[in-house]
């Protein structure tokens, strides 16, 4: 492995422009105060985010729990605060109950949601996309330092970076 490889650039972007444009839909939504699609669409973005650092690096991106997903991570050795987990805790409530009119015993899902509800998913994803993007420009930081090293530069400098 050399450093130009350590993360698919393009498997990155392709998820986190996902992201970005299903968080802008969200608001959208949360504008028209469509806050049951509004919280879907946050934890949908959410888990776009996290799932484009973890494709691009090559590491496993099954399901749809943010808090799994970010747990896939820590076990690579990423930093992921309390505030991040709890982030993502709260966005896993929103992936179900929005799309299923069946989900609470009596009523609508869009009963359920209120501005409050839908803002809170919305700030959560804001979050975790902050978060991703972070995330990824020290990788690739690590990666391009790695490259200026030259042929001396040891393996282990230069899986390193997946080792945040």
């Amino acid at each position: 492995m050399n450093a130009s490889n350590l993360i698919d650039g393009d498997e990155y972007l392709r998820w986190f422009h996902q992201a970005t444009y299903t968080v802008d839909s969200a608001g959208e939504d949360l504008g028209r105060n469509d806050f049951v699609w509004s919280a879907f669409k946050s934890q949908q973005a959410g888990e776009y985010a996290v799932k484009a650092l973890l494709r691009a690096l090559g590491l496993p991106s099954f399901g749809n729990s943010i808090l799994i997903l970010l747990k896939e991570l820590a076990k690579a050795g990423f930093e992921v605060t309390e505030e991040i987990y709890a982030a993502a805790r709260d966005l896993d409530h929103h992936y179900i109950p929005p799309r299923y009119p069946d989900a609470f015993p009596a009523g609508s899902p869009f009963d359920f949601y209120d501005r409050k509800t839908a803002e809170a998913a919305y700030e959560a994803t804001k979050l975790l996309i902050s978060y991703v993007r972070g995330q990824k420009e020290v990788l690739a930081a690590d990666a391009q330092s790695s490259s200026r090293k030259g042929p001396k530069t040891k393996k282990a400098d230069l899986n390193r970076a997946n080792l945040r």
